[in-house]
């Protein structure tokens, strides 16, 4: 039985059954708390938790799932997948414990012709929470298993919480027996692959508090509306109804696996390791597939890391099994094929996917090459430096690879591993830090955490935030709630920081690119100054605010004002970056698809699909394609439709992006510019007033970003533009056609002026060196010279030095030779060896990394010549001290 098939007769058997069948969400999870959609249940959690009021009584979906959690194991068990899809089926206080049984095991045993499973009863056993009579109760009533194929267990695996304070309740799960080839007796309590899940049923019905642990909690109370949650995994069903050994070998996922065996020229089932190789292959091929179709791009941070590893590994792998060409143009195609007839986008939108896929590879592969030959290096010689059982690989090793040459950390533990090898993780996750810790020190971002999202369900049950703002921007509305520090609260005070919930509002939340509004809420006798507006739940806005004056309390009427300068900013900057993508697109071509914006008043930028910078004259074009649009003054409006036919219409969505059944549909000139989008806009293009395109740059191998200023800001950065001009035309005496020519005369001038002064400081630098052999002294059999040499303009000076003083020594005498400088304010200490040194055991590596410690620094080289630095000039004199006393000893 195909994959597709048992998807279908699942939805067909829960639909008949009064079930709403609800599409798969994306894999990018609305919760903010998940990077991913983890689970079936996921999209659903505002319904079952009482968060959000549940618009069916029963509903039923295949879900599109991402974990990476148990990544490691891809390959190696039957059963672990990184994409994976979740059938369920939900009740929301409607039916119970006996129905979802009853569901579950009709569908299961029911024959094939009857639309079922046909899954022998005989084959099936059950795992019950060990409490749970009720339940072993209902599977002998409605399935007749007997007592020894109905296991009880603890709360550890046969009880559900989301491990807050909320609902939660115990599970029933439904095993397949493989059979005694696959492993022991005994049952789903045995842990065995002998015996697979196939369905877990969760039996919402407390309420829990004072959660410690997963298996300690306080159950406070039964739920007055009892729901259920259950999930079926799609692949673990195929593979047994499939008759094949494991999830990799079905119909969606095996195609992959052929092509990675033909590639490799190696036989799946022949080698245990090249099977797993493959395995990983099939598995993160489709799972790479499935969230670039949703929107993600690879990239260092967040869900395009997740992706990124997943590609990088696929590399790896192939490379393993011998292949170290390209490969994705082989293997991508595979998995579209096999995925396209249950989710058709992997077709429709493979070109912008394969791009990003074989970009990444490309880029990979170049990245493997620089970071392989380090790598290797590095290992030959920490086992030849090692002392311990198991060699270590240096942390700053590893950081190097990953900072400078983009070699991820996984990457290297697995290589390091491969060879023997320990990594020092510790000291990596460190200097990762510090690195996190600069990058950060001077962002400032006025986003403060929203409050946990339960404390939103009852302001939610009361209904949508109706939004106004796109018609007026006064709205008369009453207070429905006020949180102060995360907790609902009856009113706030001058001072108080709180958020604030409105029965309407004309401020708009930050989302689909635009920045939050700013304004003000004012009623009788209080007056809030608006920081920030969000959507914390679906069809919720709270207004962060700071009580300016006054006190405010729930209940109270209010008016929500929003300042109107800024809002004229922000519409003519988010109508700005429709403009700028409908010119990029007229002049790169329809690939050059946005993927992200950001954009505020007097400010937008927009990220698009490219994988090349664009020359100044394309710039230009864009640049002026957008403006012409502006002096045309073309018409825009916006409708609501229903989002098929704003598609049909050739309506662009963003990808990633989530839309309801009714969408908002701007057009710009018509068919031009036709986008989905929720944002503000002007009513005509002429409004937009000036684009001034600032900055071209990557953001990635496949995606470049472009940023204007726009209005009154882009204007200013004219005048500011003009106004340097004219001081240079003043100060180089020369018109302004001709600036560009002057200035070029008087750069030459200046790096030739520049390279006289430096071989002027070089024989200069010369003239030192017999002063310095004049410092040496004897250290057993070692001529040693360890000085410091005043301030110099740049390390190369301090080496050429280095360099220098060693010659005079000559090659064939034991010489160690260790100077250091005040360069530019830091300070730096390079070390050099002669053979017969190295030979008496001296290493200038070794030397350097210790006097950069000293130093405050990090340092380290080769054993004939290597340098450190830091940040403490004044530990100069005992860093040389410590390189004289590391040679006595």
């Amino acid at each position: 039985m195909q994959t597709a098939e048992i998807r279908r007769r699942w939805l067909d058997y829960f639909g008949d059954r009064g079930h709403t069948v609800v599409p798969s969400a994306s894999l990018v999870s609305d919760d903010p708390s998940l990077l991913f959609t983890v689970a079936g249940m996921v999209p659903f959690i505002p319904y079952l938790t009482g968060l959000v009021p549940t618009p069916y009584p029963r509903a039923t979906s295949v879900q599109k799932c991402i974990r990476t959690n148990d990544i490691e194991e891809v390959g190696k068990t039957p059963r672990h997948g990184t994409f994976f899809q979740m059938n369920g089926n939900f009740s929301f206080g409607d039916y119970f414990k006996e129905e979802a049984i009853g569901y579950a095991w009709e569908l299961l045993t029911s024959s094939e012709e009857a639309g079922g499973l046909a899954f022998d009863p005989a084959d099936l056993w059950v795992t019950v929470y060990e409490e749970d009579d009720e339940a072993i109760a209902l599977w002998k009533k409605i399935a007749g298993l007997p007592d020894e194929r109905i296991q009880r267990l603890g709360k550890d695996t046969n009880y559900w919480h989301t491990g807050q304070p909320g609902p939660a309740g115990p599970c029933s799960e439904i095993f397949f027996d493989r059979g005694p080839a696959f492993g022991a007796d005994g049952g789903p309590a045995t842990d065995d692959d002998r015996y697979v899940e196939i369905w877990n049923l969760v039996f919402m019905q407390y309420q829990i508090e004072n959660v410690r642990s997963k298996v300690d909690f306080d159950i406070v109370r039964e739920l007055p509306n009892k729901n259920i949650d259950t999930g079926m995994g799609l692949e673990r069903v195929a593979f047994l109804k499939q008759g094949v050994d494991n999830m990799y070998e079905i119909d969606q996922v095996r195609p992959v696996l052929d092509k990675a065996a033909e590639l490799s020229g190696r036989r799946y089932g022949a080698v245990h390791d090249d099977d797993v190789r493959m395995r990983v292959i099939a598995d993160h091929v489709r799972s790479s597939l499935m969230l670039m179709s949703d929107g993600v791009r690879p990239s260092n941070e967040g869900r395009g890391y997740i992706l990124r590893r997943l590609l990088r590994r696929t590399v790896r792998s192939m490379r393993l099994l011998g292949v170290e060409g390209a490969t994705f143009p082989q293997l991508f195609p595979e998995s579209r094929d096999a995925m396209k007839s249950a989710y058709p986008e992997v077709e429709t939108d493979f070109d912008r996917i394969s791009r990003l896929a074989y970009a990444e590879e490309e880029t990979f592969l170049r990245t493997l090459a620089a970071g392989t030959t380090i790598l290797d290096e590095a290992v030959v010689t920490t086992r030849a430096s090692s002392t311990g059982a198991t060699p270590r690989l240096a942390g700053d090793t590893a950081f190097l690879l990953h900072d400078t040459f983009g070699f991820p950390i996984d990457l290297t533990l697995e290589i390091a591993a491969e060879n023997g090898l320990d990594v020092d993780r510790s000291a990596f996750d460190s200097l990762m830090s510090e690195q996190r810790a600069r990058a950060k020190a001077d962002a400032k971002s006025r986003k403060v955490a929203l409050a946990d999202l339960s404390v939103y369900s009852d302001f939610r049950a009361k209904g949508e935030t109706v939004f106004t703002g796109y018609d007026v921007l006064d709205t008369p509305t009453r207070v429905l709630g006020i949180i102060v520090d995360g907790v609902s609260a009856d009113r706030a005070v001058a001072g108080d920081i709180a958020e604030v919930i409105l029965a309407e509002t004309s401020l708009y939340a930050e989302s689909g690119g635009q920045d939050a509004d700013a304004g003000t809420i004012v009623g009788a006798g209080f007056d809030l100054e608006v920081l920030d507006v969000q959507k914390p739940v679906k069809g919720l806005i709270s207004h962060r605010v700071q009580v300016r004056s006054g006190e405010v309390g729930v209940g109270d009427s209010a008016t929500s004002v929003v300042d109107p300068v800024y809002r004229r900013g922000a519409t003519q900057a988010h109508s700005a970056t429709h403009l700028i993508h409908a010119a990029l697109r007229e002049v790169l071509g329809p690939e050059a698809h946005q993927a992200g914006s950001y954009n505020k008043a007097g400010y937008m930028r927009l990220d698009f699909n490219w994988n090349q910078a664009l020359s100044p004259a394309t710039r230009g074009e864009i640049e002026e394609i957008a403006n012409n649009a502006i002096r045309d003054d073309l018409p825009v409006v916006t409708r609501e439709l229903a989002l098929d036919e704003a598609r049909s219409m050739g309506a662009m969505a963003l990808f990633g992006e989530k839309y309801g059944e009714t969408v908002r549909m701007v057009d710009i000139g018509g068919p031009w510019s036709r986008e989905l989008c929720a944002g503000t806009h002007v009513g005509s293009s002429s409004q937009v007033g000036l684009i001034n395109l600032i900055s071209e740059t990557s953001v990635g191998s496949t995606n470049r970003r472009v940023e204007s200023l726009v209005g009154l800001d882009a204007f200013r950065e004219f005048a500011s533009e003009r106004a340097i001009v004219a001081q240079l035309t003043s100060s180089l005496r020369a018109p302004r056609e001709q600036l560009a020519d002057r200035v070029g005369d008087l750069v030459a001038n200046l790096k030739s002026a520049e390279k006289r002064i430096a071989e002027f400081e070089r024989a200069q630098l010369s003239t030192r060196v017999p002063a310095l052999l004049e410092t040496a002294t004897t250290i057993g059999d070692l001529t040693v010279v360890a000085q410091t040499v005043g301030a110099l303009r740049s390390t190369d000076d301090l080496r050429s030095l280095v360099t220098s003083v060693r010659e005079r020594l000559g090659s064939h005498s034991a010489s160690v030779v260790a100077l250091a400088a005040d360069v530019s304010g830091k300070p730096a200490v390079i070390v050099a060896t002669t053979e017969s040194a190295r030979g008496a055991g001296a290493r200038a590596g070794q030397l350097a990394k210790g006097a950069a410690a000293v130093l405050g620094g990090g340092g380290g080289g080769k054993d004939d010549l290597a340098q450190g630095g830091g940040s403490d000039v004044g530990a100069i004199p005992q860093a040389l001290a410590g390189i004289v006393a590391a040679l006595r000893g």
